[in-house]
């Protein structure tokens, strides 16, 4: 493992933007699509909801199969599979007017993408010293919003009015092949330098395997870890479940929405609301140190996106098509969505001696959440309307912000119910 910081870690973060921006062109705008080819908003959001499902159990497992198998190999078959399957996708299934296929197709797919990008996640933890992996893990989360949030969503914004939305489907596979070609020159620039990446050995193969499920055991064995990865599953419900949702409220006449706003607008906001993520997710990671983790996710974090939430449905209802006012929505969900980033140090703070599977369990609700935002939509809209879903949405962040009180993570120079130790100081006698 080296101090220094090489050359294929900077190449690497540049794959992984590369492949987010492709991956992140269809997010704003397929339940659209779709739509308009016949299906119904139904239909669209089960499509993410099985996407979503599909990239849980990927995201699950992809630690400890790139450990096995060698990070850049999962990586480079997660990006060549999503190439692949996104050529039958677009080619031949999503005309052939069939929603097993299409679930099928775009279902299989979704399993590439958390290979290509949480691999990357165990090449950082074998590459980089311990004494930067923070950094190190930061730089990862600036590449992966950059790719799928700002420049996966404003380019479609732009590209859509000049090329049409099947076009634009058709170029984010560049995108894609261009993050492939940057991991492979990635693997021969570290192995030129010397660089070892070489998978841990103090784990048999059957021992990871173990290992990966006591990520899923330890959710019964540890009440704390249970708690948590739902507050997890709910921070970033908003996240997908809008871009499923927020197309057709902003756009169209379905349901009870108000159709007031392009599509390219739509797509312009999702992208500040990512943009903003991009400075946020580092100041909400010093301010988690001094103030508190659990406190800040408690009330910036979930209470703070129940408002956003509401917001994003509310602000077109009182002040109509106006760009300004949605553009506060985004901004404001920009930042209180970001104030979830101490999630990661919890999970393994709660069980330090099963860190891998503590990771694991976090990988999985995260996954779960991907799966779970279009799934209350499919459920909700037929009955409640987009409204009814983003209630739903803010429901739950509430019942995230009080399940927060119960997970009470051993943080340096805190005490156990969250309140900062103060400095002692020492008073001289005169």
């Amino acid at each position: 493992m080296s101090s220094r910081w090489p050359l294929s870690l900077t190449l690497g973060y540049a794959a992984i933007a590369l492949f987010m921006t492709g991956d992140g062109f269809e997010l704003t705008f397929l339940s659209v699509h779709l739509v308009g080819l016949g299906y119904s908003p139904v239909d669209a959001a089960l499509t993410f909801s099985v996407y979503g499902f599909i990239a849980a159990i990927a995201a699950w497992s992809s630690g400890v199969i790139s450990e096995m198998f060698g990070a850049r190999r999962i990586m480079i078959i997660g990006g060549t599979s999503w190439l692949v399957l996104q050529a039958v996708f677009l080619g031949f299934v999503i005309d052939a007017g069939s929603l097993p296929l299409i679930l099928l197709v775009y279902g299989i797919r979704a399993a590439a993408y958390p290979l290509f990008i949480y691999s990357f996640v165990v090449l950082i933890a074998q590459t980089v010293d311990k004494s930067r992996l923070a950094t190190a893990m930061g730089w990862y989360w600036a590449a992966y919003s950059l790719g799928i949030g700002v420049l996966g969503t404003y380019l479609p914004s732009w590209i859509i009015p000049v090329v049409g939305e099947r076009a634009t489907l058709w170029m984010a596979l560049p995108w894609v092949a261009a993050g492939v070609l940057f991991c492979l020159w990635s693997d021969r620039s570290g192995r030129s330098a010397g660089v070892s990446v070489a998978a841990p050995e103090t784990l048999s193969r059957g021992d990871r395997w173990r290992e990966l499920a006591r990520g899923a055991t330890i959710l019964v064995e540890n009440r704390q870890i249970l708690v948590i990865a739902l507050v997890r599953v709910i921070c970033n419900l908003t996240l997908f479940g809008f871009p499923v949702v927020m197309p057709l409220y902003l756009t169209t006449d379905s349901y009870d929405a108000v159709g007031s706003f392009s599509l390219a607008q739509w797509m312009q906001l999702w992208g500040l609301m990512f943009a903003v993520t991009l400075v946020t997710n580092v100041v909400w990671g010093r301010i988690g140190d001094k103030a508190g983790w659990m406190r800040q996710m408690r009330w910036f974090g979930c209470i703070g996106c129940a408002v956003a939430t509401l917001a994003f449905y509310y602000v077109p209802q009182w002040f109509g098509p106006d760009m300004i006012m949605m553009s506060a929505a985004a901004v404001l969900l920009g930042i209180t969505v970001s104030a979830f980033v101490p999630m990661g140090a919890v999970f393994p703070s709660l069980a330090p001696e099963h860190t891998g599977a503590a990771i694991s369990a976090h990988n999985l609700a995260a996954g779960v959440c991907t799966f779970l935002g279009p799934a209350i939509a499919a459920l909700l809209l037929p009955t409640l309307g987009i409204g009814g879903v983003c209630w739903a949405f803010a429901v739950l962040y509430v019942i995230g912000a009080g399940l927060t009180y119960f997970v009470r993570p051993p943080q340096p120079g805190f005490d156990e119910r969250g309140h900062r130790i103060p400095a002692r100081t020492e008073v001289l006698a005169a």
